[in-house]
């Protein structure tokens, strides 16, 4: 059993170099090391499904007050943050990061999760060959990452479709 803050957030970060912005490479004090957490895709839609947007998007939210009752009550939140490269410079389209609070932490402790590895090792040897300047290298050695289908009534409730574009 997992004791839950109902207040903290836990955050899934599906992209490789998103999360070696966050963590330096694993260099930053506090994130020196880097698990890559599997979980089920029934998991992942679920937390998905239970979403707010950690801003408020005119079009998405009738109003300020209706987003933030809708935050308020979200065991899940999604940020759109912008993607990196190899250089861990932003791109000009976003990422979605997950924060899990309250039910959704303990579904995926509990439930979700089917795999841990510590990819430490991966993002030391990636950082090395950016700073050696090997580019193709690096690339090659990145986590294959592709786009994530979604049905239509999640993407637009949690801003995908503009966020694809941005």
């Amino acid at each position: 059993m997992i004791e839950v803050c109902e207040r903290c957030l836990t955050w899934i970060k599906p992209s490789f170099l998103w999360m070696m912005y966050r963590c330096g490479w694993a260099a930053k004090e506090g994130q020196e090391t880097v698990l890559a957490v599997e979980i089920t895709r029934e998991g992942f839609e679920w937390a998905l499904r239970h979403a707010c947007l950690s801003s408020r998007v005119p079009g998405v939210h009738a109003d300020l007050a209706s987003w933030q009752r809708e935050l308020k009550r979200s065991p899940a939140r999604v940020q759109w943050d912008p993607e990196r490269d190899l250089r861990l410079a932003a791109l000009p389209y976003r990422s979605l990061q997950l924060g899990l609070r309250g039910e959704a932490v303990r579904r995926y402790a509990d439930e979700w999760t089917v795999g841990i590895r510590d990819v430490t090792p991966l993002a030391r040897e990636v950082h090395a060959l950016v700073r050696a300047d090997d580019l193709g290298a690096a690339a090659r050695l990145l986590p294959p990452e592709r786009p994530y289908p979604l049905p239509d009534d999640v993407s637009s409730r949690l801003g995908a479709r503009a966020e694809a574009g941005a």
